[in-house]
């Protein structure tokens, strides 16, 4: 008998998307474990490279760039011109889509992408990978905020990190009796 072959898939995480979408913009805000993603990522879907997309550097934030890396992530930036830093937000979807699409034209060896954000913005990426064959799940960091446009998708292509299942498996585990993470 033959073993099947396990699937090797990438992640493009939207990194403002998934912040926005689980501590800032949720009506009940929670913290995702970065570290406790990854391996999700990695048990649920078979990720083997997940990369992590911010808008620009900030001196302020190194805590959270060395947990993000520690967490098992490829960090990338979005690169600005220096004077327009601090003056626009840090869009990362062009870059998201242009990291795909290198990807797939220099053929590396990869199955399917996981892409976790709730932009609309990536739903010509995503028809493309789904006609393609190389499409595996969207993830929505929040439900409220997922675009309209995946709704025609179906269920078989999108999920929502805030789903108990998924949510438990991923958040900041608060103690009891403590005030902190």
């Amino acid at each position: 008998m033959s073993e099947q072959k396990e699937k090797k898939n990438y992640a493009f995480v939207d990194g403002q998307n998934l912040f926005m979408g689980t501590a800032k913009r949720a009506v009940d805000p929670w913290t995702i474990s970065l570290a406790r993603f990854r391996v999700y990522l990695e048990q649920k879907y078979n990720v083997v490279n997940a990369y992590y997309f911010l808008g620009f550097v900030q001196e302020t934030n190194q805590e959270l760039y060395e947990e993000i890396q520690k967490a098992g992530f490829v960090l990338i930036f979005r690169e600005h011109n220096p004077a327009m830093i601090g003056k626009k937000k840090g869009n990362v979807d062009t870059d998201i889509i242009f990291h795909i699409m290198k990807k797939m034209y220099k053929k590396e060896e990869f199955d399917n992408i996981i892409l976790v954000s709730g932009d609309g913005d990536y739903k010509l990426v995503v028809d493309f990978l789904i006609e393609e064959n190389r499409f595996e799940k969207i993830l929505f960091p929040y439900k409220k905020f997922a675009s309209s446009l995946y709704k025609k998708l179906g269920s078989k292509y999108f999920d929502y990190l805030e789903n108990g299942d998924i949510k438990n498996k991923i958040e900041v585990k608060k103690e009891k009796g403590s005030l902190g993470n």
